[in-house]
């Protein structure tokens, strides 16, 4: 079994599970200020960014696409601004408008692109390539030991580790400062905390994940890990650090999960194609936030986010 596991099953495990994780950890912030649609906006927003620094560089390396995706977030702020002040509309609204139309505008893009050199376009998008994420020169677990076959990793891997790894040290550094601020914002400026700037530091992280996961996993999972395992995590728990572990616990469990499933479910139903790896994720995803929403022992007192102890 490891000697098929690894090279074609192991990379597009750890590549899913990072990237849940990494997005899932800044994605508790989110669901306990309020403010979890910052997530989906953000896995929006990155993909007009992205194909346009591909348009420009030729290529999909990390800081191009950083660039990209920070051009365009500040395009949408603009665009909000400018909508709402010319729509007299209010914010919720200007927001949905721009970040449906650059997503749009995105895709288009996508469209009339070349992008036959790299896995960008539509499709992968939406759904990622993470089943294609394989190791073809390791031959097992031995592998793991051998540097000639170490240097044939998918790049992805090594992107999304690093991402992960980044965001876990931010997090525990301004650990207590975030948790001040997200739980109690006018004690928190009472103690010269720069409140705006830590929100601000928090969506910044969220855009770092959703960017290193997209590449892997496109934007359906993004949506997914930011809201699903951190808001089944709330119904466990009114804890803030555990809390924040058993967002990854489920983050990690719906990555296998719907790894496996997705590969597996439909050859136990008797079919004959497996099914979208990303798509299957973030579904197991809602299915375990449902069962938290039924079950979760703090299921009638979440909506008390503002109570939780850090």
């Amino acid at each position: 079994m490891g000697a098929e596991f690894v090279p074609l099953s192991l990379t597009p495990i750890l590549i899913g599970t990072f990237a849940a994780i990494a997005c899932a950890l800044p994605g508790n912030f989110l669901i306990l200020r309020r403010q979890a649609l910052i997530g989906d906006a953000i896995s929006h927003v990155v993909l007009p960014g992205i194909v346009v620094a591909f348009l420009v560089t030729g290529t999909v390396a990390a800081l191009p696409m950083m660039l990209g995706a920070g051009a365009a977030a500040l395009v949408a702020v603009a665009g909000i601004e400018a909508v709402r002040r010319l729509g007299r509309i209010e914010p919720g609204a200007a927001m949905g408008v721009v970040f449906t139309a650059m997503f749009a505008g995105g895709v288009l893009l996508l469209e009339r692109s070349d992008t036959s050199s790299v896995h960008l376009d539509v499709e992968h998008a939406l759904m990622g390539n993470l089943e294609s994420l394989i190791w073809l020169d390791a031959t097992g677990w031995g592998s793991l030991l051998d540097p000639a076959a170490l240097a044939y990793l998918p790049p992805e891997l090594g992107r999304i580790a690093v991402t992960l790894a980044v965001i876990v040290v931010l997090l525990a550094v301004f650990w207590r400062p975030l948790a001040l601020a997200t739980f109690d914002e006018g004690f928190a400026r009472t103690l010269g905390l720069p409140v705006s700037l830590i929100g601000l530091g928090l969506v910044a992280v969220a855009a770092l994940a959703a960017v290193a996961a997209f590449d892997a996993v496109g934007s359906i999972i993004v949506i997914a890990m930011f809201i699903c395992p951190p808001a089944a995590a709330r119904l466990m728990t009114d804890r803030l650090g555990v809390q924040v572990a058993w967002s990854v616990v489920f983050a990690t469990l719906s990555a296998v999960l719907g790894y496996v499933l997705a590969g597996y479910g439909p050859l136990w139903l008797g079919m004959q194609d497996a099914v979208s790896a990303a798509g299957m994720i973030a579904a197991v995803s809602g299915l375990i936030l449902a069962v938290a929403a039924v079950a979760g022992p703090r299921r009638h007192g979440a909506a008390g986010a503002g109570r939780a102890q850090s």
